[in-house]
C-alpha cells in the first residue's frame, strides 16, 4: 500500500446550493439564525496536494483563479487558513506538513454557492488524508465551524439540513433523481450588503417530508418555502432578476431560485439531460454568464 504522504492527491470542492433558506432569528452577537436544505452540484473547484520539503504554499489556476491576483493565494485564503487550523490540531500525528497546493478555481467568487467554504472543506479532507492526521471527526467539525458558517456542511459534501449559523446539521429528506442548472451573471455580491438590505420578518422553520417521490413533488414543496435573501440580493444586484427570469423560461423548469446570498441562481429539472439542454441554450444566449447544467453530486 502506497504511503499517502508521497502521493499527489486531489479533492473536489463541489458547489453548495441552498434549495431554500429561511432566516429564522438573530443571536445577541449579531449572527443570523438560518434554516436551509443544502445539496451539492456536480460543478466545483479542484484542489491538488503535491508533497514536498518546501513550506506549504498555494497556487491558483482555472477560470476564476487567474482573475483573483497573486495576493489571493496568501495566508488569508480560506484554504491556507484551513491548512493552518488542521496543523494546529494534528500535532506530531501529521506525517508531512510542507508541499504545494494547487486550487483550480472553476466556481465564481462571492456567488452564494459556497466556493471558498467548499475549498476550505476540501483542504481539510485532503490534508487530513495526506498528512495522515488522526483526530476525531468532532474536532474536524469544530475546526470547520471556526473557518466559516458554510464550511461544516461542505466537509461532508452531502445533502443535509443546516440550521443555527451553519453548525447544526441533520438528516435531509431523501431526494429524487433530478437535474440542476446553475447560472451566475458575473457580478460578485457582498453577503453583509444583502443582510443589511433585508427588512422582512423572520421566517418559520420549514416542515419537510421524509422523502420526495419525484422531482415535481420536491419542486412543489420547495415553492412554498423560499430564500429570504433573494429579494434584498435583487436590490443589491438587479441582474439576479434577469437570471431568474431566464431560468424560469426554460422548457421543463420546475423551480427557479437564488442560492445563498447570491448572485448564483439555480433551476431544478426532471433529469440531468434536461438540465444540460437548458444550460446549453442559456450559455448560447448569454455568453457572458457562467452556466453549468447536470446532476447533483
Amino acid at each position: 500500500m502506497m504511503d499517502p504522504s508521497t502521493q499527489i492527491l486531489t479533492e473536489q470542492a463541489h458547489a453548495k446550493i441552498n434549495l431554500y433558506l429561511h432566516v429564522t432569528g438573530k443571536r445577541p452577537d449579531g449572527y443570523h439564525l438560518l434554516d436551509s436544505l443544502v445539496v451539492f452540484a456536480g460543478a466545483g473547484d479542484r484542489l491538488q496536494y503535491q508533497p514536498g520539503a518546501e513550506p506549504l504554499h498555494l497556487e491558483l489556476t482555472g477560470r476564476f483563479g487567474q482573475t483573483l491576483g497573486a495576493d489571493a493565494a496568501g495566508p488569508d485564503n480560506l484554504v491556507m487558513k484551513a491548512a493552518a487550523a488542521l496543523r494546529s490540531v494534528s500535532g506530531s500525528s501529521a506525517h508531512v506538513q510542507g508541499g504545494r497546493l494547487v486550487l483550480t478555481k472553476e466556481l465564481p467568487v462571492a456567488s452564494g454557492i459556497g466556493g471558498g467554504s467548499a475549498d476550505a472543506a476540501a483542504a481539510i479532507r485532503l490534508l487530513a488524508r495526506a498528512w495522515q492526521v488522526d483526530v476525531p471527526v468532532g474536532t474536524l467539525m469544530n475546526l470547520a465551524e471556526k473557518l466559516g458558517a458554510d464550511v461544516p456542511v461542505c466537509v461532508a459534501s452531502q445533502t443535509a439540513r443546516m440550521e443555527g449559523i451553519g453548525e447544526h446539521l441533520s438528516a435531509a429528506p431523501h431526494l429524487p433523481a433530478c437535474g440542476m442548472v446553475l447560472v451566475n451573471c458575473g457580478q460578485a455580491v457582498s453577503t453583509p450588503d444583502v443582510f443589511r438590505k433585508r427588512n422582512s420578518a423572520f421566517r418559520e422553520r420549514a416542515i419537510l417530508p421524509a422523502e420526495w417521490k419525484s422531482a415535481q413533488d420536491m419542486a412543489n414543496d420547495l415553492a412554498r418555502l423560499g430564500n429570504c435573501l433573494e429579494a434584498p440580493a435583487c436590490e443589491v444586484c438587479p441582474p439576479v432578476r434577469t437570471v431568474l427570469s431566464a431560468l424560469a423560461g426554460q422548457a421543463d423548469c420546475l423551480l427557479a431560485r437564488m442560492s445563498g446570498s447570491g448572485a448564483t441562481c439555480f433551476a431544478l429539472f426532471p433529469s440531468a439531460e434536461d438540465a444540460r439542454k437548458a444550460a446549453h441554450a442559456l450559455g448560447a444566449e448569454h455568453p457572458s454568464w457562467w452556466v453549468w447544467g447536470g446532476a447533483l453530486a
